[in-house]
């Protein structure tokens, strides 16, 4: 194996792969429609919203519990008053902390339509208390919606159609020095991360390096595709988006991505086939591709290529952990391949 490091290297082809999707159940979906699904960083806690009978409003946030990863979801509850109100409430973001919930409203005392607000608690077992807006420095009179807060707590992403013509919606980005400082005003992130169609509903990898956000722009399977974009390190641009092929989208409508801390789950809503309603919450693991040199088998001469590769970003044999990387081949890589030496591995469709 040792000798097999002196071979001449060949192109790895893939990132990451998905697995076949599975719905959350009908204890979790209902009849009705359930989206933006966000879980936390143990695994153990998964908020969303819905329209289901025993909201406060047209639509509300939920949040199901489970013991540990290896359970069942428990019966979804809803986050009561002080997080909904009889207007929409929707898309929830978690701090990492667990102390912040980001989400969108039109309730009374924003600046127009959708608006981002903000609730926080003392500790992650405390109750919420009273709901603020973010402010006209960051909502305008358009929709505002979707936010999604980085693990620093310094970055939050979200959805605007505030530039009006064309008709479409784009997504948008505000910072802070410190969590304890004001935001700065919402930039967009352009092309070719926005086009003139509709792009919406970002969520990020934990480090930040990969965003996943969802599009009608065209080279997508069906109604809404969700894409993917890159970047080396989180003050990098963005790479063109991709689209994230089958089985993660398909002819029907799929948003709304999500993956776990860990990135070995990829969450998302479709009204694919299979589900109990009109749109539902599903999931799908993700995994790396290991056999980088598509020969049927995991040997010595993939860690030739991760050798190679040493020390750069190079994404295609950065393949741990996460599955679609950590921004720099190293040991870490190695390390996930000898977990998968000698498997005979059949072909699949990769995420290139």
């Amino acid at each position: 194996m040792v000798l097999a490091f002196g071979l001449v290297s060949e192109q790895a082809n893939a990132d990451f792969t998905f697995g076949k999707p599975t719905n959350l159940g009908a204890l979790v979906n209902s009849p009705g429609i359930e989206a933006s699904p966000l879980i936390t960083s143990d695994g153990l806690q998964l908020y969303f919203n819905s329209d289901r009978d025993g909201g406060l409003g047209g639509v509300d946030l939920w949040m199901a519990s489970r013991p540990t990863k290896d359970d069942e979801w428990g019966p979804p509850v809803n986050l009561g008053p002080t997080i909904n109100s009889p207007a929409w409430d929707l898309g929830p973001s978690l701090s990492a902390d667990g102390l912040t919930l980001y989400f969108s409203s039109e309730r009374e005392g924003g600046s127009g339509g959708l608006d981002l607000w903000m609730a926080s608690r003392v500790t992650p077992v405390d109750p919420w208390v009273e709901s603020v807006s973010l402010g006209a420095h960051i909502n305008s009179d358009y929709m505002d919606c979707g936010p999604y807060i980085l693990s620093d707590g310094l970055t939050l992403f979200f959805y605007s159609d505030r530039l009006g013509d064309p008709p479409g919606g784009d997504i948008w980005m505000t910072t802070r020095a410190t969590v304890s400082d004001s935001w700065s005003p919402p930039v967009n992130l352009e092309s070719p991360v926005n086009t003139e169609t509709w792009d919406y509903w970002p969520s990020l990898s934990a480090g930040g390096r990969v965003l996943l956000f969802c599009s009608s722009r065209e080279g997508g399977y069906g109604n809404e595709d969700v894409w993917m974009a890159k970047r080396p390190t989180a003050s990098d641009t963005w790479s063109s988006p991709i689209n994230l092929g089958p089985p993660a989208n398909t002819e029907a409508w799929d948003t709304c991505p999500y993956v776990s801390a860990d990135g070995s789950t990829y969450f998302f809503v479709s009204d694919r086939d299979g589900g109990q309603g009109s749109y539902d919450l599903w999931q799908a693991s993700v995994g790396p591709v290991v056999d980088l040199n598509s020969d049927g088998i995991v040997d010595a001469a993939d860690m030739c290529m991760i050798v190679d590769s040493w020390g750069t970003d190079d994404s295609l044999c950065d393949i741990g952990p996460p599955p679609f990387g950590d921004g720099i081949v190293d040991v870490q890589d190695l390390i996930v391949l000898a977990g998968h030496l000698f498997e005979v591995v059949p072909p699949a469709e990769p995420v290139e």
